[in-house]
């Protein structure tokens, strides 16, 4: 094939340019909008996010406040490009995200027959990690990045401590041996977490609900 002439791409650019003076006398009410960039894209499931802001002057669940609820991949962008990073948040704050209709808490009905996979930060991934860690975290949920298993995905929620940050992804059947696991591995894999340095537990609510303290409660499962 032959190579363009510089006449032909002078002729092209002038043609080009006639072309864009044409278009920018075309009246704005003559423009017309794809319905393509019209549409909104649904999820799977409706998803509800929670900030916690520990006041000692209040019970705990009236600390937890709910944010906003949204449906549709536009939507969950632009609550999320809206809200402070995580890593942002002053000690003591949570972010949770939650299907519709299940509260970030142990006893909600839909949560305490179940547990969470939790990941210990420590100060390097703080301060390097913790906001992409969360964002992956949030894909992976509103995208039922876990196949079959996502029906058992309740929610997930990042603490913000000052002895170390957590993220934890909360499952609703402590009986789903098998699911809880490929969950973990799941997540492990979506996070980059290197097999041999960083090992994820799984606690059941029940467990925790007992523990006194700051004491974790065992872990049922490890990956």
């Amino acid at each position: 094939m032959s190579r363009p002439t510089e006449q032909s791409v002078t002729e092209t650019k002038a043609g080009a340019a006639e072309s864009t003076e044409t278009k920018a006398v075309v009246s704005t009410k003559e423009v017309e909008i794809s319905p393509e960039l019209l549409i909104k894209h649904p999820l799977q499931n409706s998803w509800t996010l929670w900030f916690y802001k520990n006041d000692q002057d209040k019970q705990w669940e009236e600390n937890q406040r709910e944010i906003s609820t949204f449906d549709t991949v536009e939507d969950f962008w632009a609550l999320y490009n809206h809200i402070e990073a995580a890593s942002r948040l002053q000690s003591g704050c949570d972010y949770s995200l939650f299907k519709t209709g299940i509260k970030p808490m142990w006893e909600d009905t839909k949560n305490k027959s179940g547990g969470r996979w939790t990941i210990n930060l420590n100060r390097l991934q703080c301060i390097n990690d913790l906001d992409s860690y969360w964002l992956e975290t949030l894909l992976c949920l509103v995208g039922e990045a876990f196949d079959e298993q996502s029906d058992d995905i309740c929610g997930t929620v990042v603490q913000i401590r000052t002895k170390g940050d957590k993220l934890a992804v909360w499952t609703g059947d402590l009986r789903n041996n098998d699911g809880i696991l490929k969950i973990g591995m799941k997540y492990k894999e979506r996070l980059g977490l290197p097999n041999k340095v960083c090992v994820m537990g799984y606690q059941a609510h029940a467990d925790s609900m007992v523990i006194c303290g700051s004491m974790p409660a065992q872990n049922r499962f490890t990956v």
